[in-house]
């Protein structure tokens, strides 16, 4: 995609005025970083952060029974929830494989708000309308909302500071109002630390990005981009579509299972994924962190004794730990548990690794 073709999000110009780096992610123009990824990444872990993610998807499932509906094709189970509660679950083909990671707001029985990965909104808004009965609409509104992130330790005064609601459950959701405009206040995020996600129209997105803004540094805080998001959910182990989920990877082999409603009637996939389940599956995502000084990036090879048992799927340096780590699909018949040593290979150098279980760091999202 061309630098012309790449869509830009309701916060843009802000990025600009504050000297953002930019690159291209899931077909849009993306902030990468301002002050650098490790004082944007050590902020989050120590202070606050804020983060424009408005190219995350928006859809929006209504109509009598929605609820049931969404609980019938994606992975978990909204029963385990109710009204004012998200949920983390997935989008899976009938083979298991998975077209998307993503959150449902569970507002009531008959409305779900869909919050899917950037690149993968139009697949998941076509499959639910494919399958989606008379009375039920699906409407694709990625464009009509933006999503601010503000995370870590001080998110909390930051949030309450802008006069949002912020006494609520890991998971749950408020509609608010930030002075006259509607603001959808969710304990959600992507760094594993506490943190909240602000969900308000497009056209509102841009005022309250800069008002965020402002708060943040007056905290000593910082603005965060796409770099310090990275390393920041590789420390948790947090999957990224593509790289820990995939129409190849399963959500049993990502480590997901825990987001499978396996005794719901029925979902997208389940046949494929009982039986995945049953005889176990072939490969399993682990975590590696290096020994030695070495880059650890997605795609290397993970070798035991000379033999490749297994592939990076992310990679990077950890500023939390200051060394590198990794995550990476390793074959079951491999016996590998955490502790164990193994190489992987860096540009034909076999760098010392040890398996680890993620997360790298301390949750601290609640």
């Amino acid at each position: 995609m061309s630098e012309a073709e790449l869509l830009r999000g309701p916060v843009h110009a802000v990025h600009v005025e504050l000297g953002a780096t930019f690159a291209p992610f899931g077909g849009w123009e993306m902030p990468v970083s301002y002050a650098g990824v490790v004082a944007e990444h050590k902020a989050v872990r120590q202070s606050v952060g804020v983060f424009d993610v408005s190219h995350l998807g928006k859809a929006l499932v209504s109509g009598p029974g929605a609820a049931d509906f969404v609980n019938s094709t994606l992975t978990n189970d909204l029963g385990r929830v109710g009204p004012g509660k998200a949920q983390y679950t997935l989008c899976c083909t009938e083979s298991g494989g998975v077209v998307d990671d993503l959150i449902a707001y569970f507002v009531s029985p008959d409305e779900v708000f869909l919050v899917p990965n950037a690149a993968n909104t139009a697949a998941v808004v076509a499959a639910l309308a494919a399958e989606a009965p008379e009375g039920i609409t699906v409407v694709d509104q990625h464009r009509d909302f933006g999503v601010l992130a503000v995370q870590g330790p001080g998110s909390r005064a930051i949030v309450e500071q802008l006069g949002l609601p912020v006494d609520m459950e890991y998971m749950a959701f408020e509609d608010a109002r930030w002075g006259e405009v509607p603001v959808r206040v969710c304990r959600t995020g992507y760094t594993g630390e506490h943190g909240y996600e602000l969900i308000p129209a497009w056209s509102d997105a841009e005022a309250l990005f800069r008002a965020l803004v402002d708060a943040v540094r007056a905290a000593d805080g910082q603005v965060a981009g796409l770099g310090a998001r990275d390393t920041l959910r590789t420390e948790m182990g947090y999957p990224l579509h593509g790289h820990e989920l995939s129409l190849d990877i399963s959500p049993l082999q990502a480590r997901c299972g825990w987001a499978v409603g396996w005794k719901k009637e029925r979902f997208w996939g389940k046949d494929a994924l009982v039986a995945e389940k049953e005889a176990g599956p072939t490969r399993i995502l682990r975590g590696i962190k290096a020994l030695d000084r070495g880059v650890l990036r997605q795609g290397q090879t993970v070798e035991r004794d000379g033999a490749e048992i297994g592939i990076t799927t992310s990679g990077t340096f950890s500023p939390s730990l200051g060394l590198g780590i990794a995550l990476a699909l390793v074959d079951s018949s491999a016996g590998i548990s955490p502790g164990d040593i193994v190489a992987v290979n860096v540009r034909g150098r076999a760098l010392k690794c040890e398996i680890v279980a993620p997360p790298f760091v301390s949750v601290n999202t609640k």
